[in-house]
């Protein structure tokens, strides 16, 4: 079992940029993780994933190019970085893990999920 704390999120200003931090506990380093968004009144959407060796990465359309998800196994801790913020990047977003092999996008397929940390964007 792992457990999951975001931290990082905050209020920022259009085009501006943000690190968020997810620490883990367990064995890290044999989970797949991924990022996760929810934004009021939608459902949570997929935002980016990455093997558990950090050797293979994956986004969704809509943050490519802009955001990057990283992974420093020794530190048991997940990373997305977040470039040029929009205000529809708003969101809480949360980091999961899942006991997948290869990288997945679905919320249902992560077994485990951390609290969330809430991100602003302002224009």
């Amino acid at each position: 079992q792992v457990q999951l704390v975001e931290s990082g999120g905050g209020l920022v200003q259009a085009g501006g940029s943000l690190r968020l931090s997810c620490a883990a506990s367990g064995i890290f380093s044999s989970y797949t993780m991924g990022w996760f968004r929810q934004a009021p009144g939608k459902e949570r959407e997929f935002v980016a994933a990455i093997s558990w060796a950090g050797g293979t990465t994956y986004y969704a359309d809509s943050v490519k190019g802009r955001f990057t998800i990283s992974r420093d196994n020794a530190k048991n801790t997940l990373y997305l970085r977040l470039n040029s913020l929009k205000r529809e990047d708003t969101a809480v977003y949360y980091c999961a893990a899942t006991k997948a092999l290869s990288i997945v996008a679905l919320t249902t397929q992560y077994d485990y999920w951390g609290q969330g940390t809430q991100v602003t964007v302002s224009s």
